[in-house]
């Protein structure tokens, strides 16, 4: 999935071998409300965005594979009665909301309740060990978490298109034509990533919550769901900078975030860059990009086709020339 301001693109291999390309229009939450639009507040709902958009174009290549129909059930037929053509989008907020209370009770309520078990249990271990505990759980969760899910085959090659997708960006932002064998010299790394995202947001909320205590244990709970929005905020900004710096603080702050994408981005085979180039081409104009840095994009060489006299005597030859 490529995505280039309010439009985005879907490339599928379909099981055939050709490559299906969707593209469509996507305004986003903040289209429009300037206040939603602001630095450290469209951070969260740019995430949002982001989980919207991802199980969409994951439902739209899913549905490439799907074997045979099958008769829907009782639920379903009461839900498509409910809500009508509304369906979709309520799946998709249920969806979308399931998600995001997933991430909050794994990755910042569940540490924290492990942290005051180890106070409670853990002889030596007082107030203020607490925060560092829950810091080091936070991040032994999120990477335990995607160690064992890089162990799904689905996964694996969704890492393996999530790389694809990193090389072609790299490729053009370093100057290069958009081709095969650019793409595949690319680094499948960058600093925009999503899993660098999820990665400050965790490190920054260990900063926070290091800072901000309390004794009083269903406020320590609440603290952290009520400053999800703020930490999501500043996590957005720097990511934003992030991309388009080459200072030195900021690389060496974005390294973690770079170190993990070893993990969610895999080497793709030359199809998958194929497939990752279509997406691009349908919402970029690479060619253009470049022309307007200063780069010439070399004509495509053509072959001049042999006089038909010329073939005739080849293929008397007695060789197995192919024309």
């Amino acid at each position: 999935m490529m995505r280039n301001k309010e439009n985005y693109a879907v490339a599928v291999r379909k099981p055939d071998k050709s490559v299906a390309v969707d593209v469509k229009t996507y305004k986003g939450i903040t289209s429009g409300k300037k206040i939603l639009s602001l630095p450290f507040i469209r951070g969260i709902f740019n995430f949002i965005d982001s989980l919207v958009l991802g199980i969409r174009t994951l439902t739209f290549s899913a549905g490439f594979f799907e074997e045979g129909e099958e008769e829907p059930g009782k639920f379903e037929l009461w839900l498509t009665k409910k809500f009508g053509d509304k369906l979709e989008k309520v799946i998709m907020g249920f969806t979308v909301a399931l998600s995001v209370i997933f991430a909050v009770v794994l990755f910042m309520l569940l540490p924290l309740f492990i942290a005051d078990m180890c106070e409670r249990f853990i002889p030596g271990v007082g107030q203020s060990q607490v925060p560092v505990i829950e810091g080091i759980v936070k991040i032994l969760i999120f990477i335990a978490y995607l160690l064992l899910i890089s162990l799904m085959k689905d996964i694996q090659r969704t890492f393996m298109y999530h790389g694809a997708e990193h090389k072609c960006i790299n490729c053009i932002e370093n100057g290069k034509i958009l081709n095969v064998d650019n793409v595949r010299e690319s680094s499948r790394f960058h600093k925009r990533c999503g899993t660098s995202f999820l990665l400050i947001v965790l490190i920054i909320s260990i900063i926070f919550f290091v800072l901000i205590r309390t004794d009083n244990t269903l406020l320590r709970y609440g603290i952290r769901i009520l400053l999800i929005p703020v930490i999501a905020g500043i996590s957005y900004e720097f990511i934003k900078k992030a991309g388009s710096s080459d200072n030195a603080v900021i690389n060496a702050l974005s390294k973690p975030g770079m170190w993990m994408q070893k993990i969610t981005t895999k080497e793709p085979t030359d199809d998958m860059i194929e497939v990752a180039i279509k997406a691009v081409e349908a919402v970029f104009d690479w060619k253009e990009y470049l022309k307007e840095n200063g780069i010439e994009i070399p004509e495509e060489k053509k072959e001049t086709p042999l006089p038909k006299e010329y073939k005739q005597v080849m293929q008397g030859s007695g060789y197995n020339w192919k024309f």
